[in-house]
């Protein structure tokens, strides 16, 4: 078998005969894996007849956003493939008037208000609204060409998105052709659900394939691989929107492949062209979640005065066991049965067994002061003392993360009565449980060379 891959060339001339191969309009085999970076790879296999004399393969029906560089065609070696090319030929009724030239058609010519008469004649010519006919009794007559009358489409049309191959067969063969090439205007995106409860959480994920490719995907097998793949462009047009929702619900297989994770949907999909397909890929109970509390400080070398600061929330999650793709996690919870919406977070593309730290919003309970009590800087060095006041009004006790940007050097030195860490190479974390309705304090000195 050969296999070759073809560059698109659009000056070629397409023999008249452009049935002459038979090829299998039903698909076999095929399949489609689609990308999250607005690509997809189509793959379909289908019969094929062909003689001899013939000189045109046309392949029906493939989207009209393929790219025709990525065609890898496979066939035997009694055929070759001279040229390629992409046709598509939007039927309007000039098209129709131009491949009937010389050819017999009709006309509905109007006698009286509610009676017609129909003539037959060759189209010689056309303008766009007269048309020239010679009729069988050798007369030449102009009518109007909204009355012509056309009894099939030519085969020179193709209506239909199509890859046409010129080629050269040495002997009659049948065989089956297989086919792959990329399309654009073809993306998934992911959303999650996770409702959770006081220690336990559940986790559903859905998939939501947007096709705007210009084909529609009839019982083919899907794919989707999550990954950021190098491209050589990424130029894609947006088109316009619609949703629809797909059925069923199986377990995904995934599988990870060279540093990128394939995910592969247990049964068949139709995917309409210009639609929303949703497909559920997630479901996970039991997991266990913990709250988190922390304010975001302001560097004390620089802080003059007194400030307070929000406390955002967050849902620690842990235990999950697959890798997630990229998406929005919504983060719902019960009270007194009603279902409530805590916030939302977006998340990159995340290995198996990764916790993962949702933010949500800010606490409405929570609240911190930073105050400078002293100042005492000279030329070359911050000497600065600061009080930090945190203020718990619900009706639970609260562990507070206070995280303060801070240069960590040789010559920097903190001083206090409560224990820290430095958490990342500049960030100073102080964590302290507050008890509800009460408040807690504590002072820091800091110094720094300037």
């Amino acid at each position: 078998m050969q296999k070759i891959t073809l560059a698109f060339i659009s000056s070629l001339y397409i023999s008249s005969s452009l049935f002459g191969a038979t090829l299998s309009p039903d698909v076999k085999n095929n399949s489609l894996i689609v990308y999250n970076s607005n690509i997809g790879l189509v793959h379909e296999e289908r019969n094929l007849e062909i003689k001899s004399s013939d000189t045109t393969i046309v392949y029906k029906d493939v989207a009209m956003s393929i790219n025709t560089d990525s065609v890898n065609v496979s066939l035997p070696n009694a055929i070759t493939i001279n040229s390629q090319q992409y046709r598509y030929d939007k039927l309007t009724l000039s098209k129709l008037l131009e491949a009937h030239i010389g050819k017999k058609v009709e006309v509905r010519l109007l006698r009286n208000r509610n009676e017609f008469k129909i003539i037959s004649g060759t189209l010689l010519s056309y303008t766009n609204n007269t048309a020239i006919l010679r009729t069988i009794n050798y007369k030449i007559i102009s009518v109007k060409t909204s009355g012509i009358q056309f009894s099939a489409i030519p085969d020179t049309l193709i209506t239909k998105p199509s890859l046409v191959w010129n080629v050269k067969v040495k002997e009659d063969t049948q065989t089956q052709m297989k086919l792959d090439y990329l399309i654009s205007n073809i993306n998934f995106k992911s959303d999650y659900i996770l409702n959770v409860d006081t220690n336990s959480s559940t986790l559903s994920g859905w998939i939501t394939i947007n096709n705007r490719s210009g084909k529609s995907f009839n019982e083919t097998e899907l794919s989707l691989l999550a990954g950021d793949i190098n491209r050589a462009h990424n130029n894609q047009p947006r088109l316009y929107e619609s949703a629809r929702m797909s059925e069923g619900v199986r377990v995904v297989k995934e599988q990870s492949f060279e540093g990128y994770h394939f995910y592969t949907i247990p049964f068949k999909v139709t995917l309409a062209n210009n639609e929303k397909t949703q497909i559920k890929f997630l479901d996970k109970n039991n997991l266990s979640v913990k709250r988190a509390y922390s304010a975001q400080m302001g560097n004390p070398l620089y802080l003059r005065g007194e400030r307070e600061v929000s406390v955002s929330q967050a849902f620690l999650l842990d235990g999950l066991d697959m890798p997630l793709p990229s998406g929005t996690i919504r983060v719902y919870s019960q009270l007194d049965k009603k279902t409530i919406l805590l916030g939302e977070n977006s998340i990159k593309h995340t290995a198996s067994n990764t916790p993962l730290n949702l933010k949500v919003g800010k606490n409405f309970d929570l609240k911190v002061k930073e105050s400078v009590i002293l100042r005492n800087d000279t030329k070359s060095n911050f000497n600065v003392d600061v009080l930090y006041s945190i203020k718990n009004s619900s009706e639970d006790n609260k562990t507070v993360n206070i995280v303060v940007p801070f240069n960590r050097q040789e010559s920097s030195k903190i001083t206090t009565d409560m224990k820290y860490n430095f958490t990342k190479a500049n960030l100073v974390n102080f964590s302290l449980e507050v008890p509800a309705s009460s408040s807690k304090k504590f002072k820091v000195k800091y110094e720094s060379k300037k």
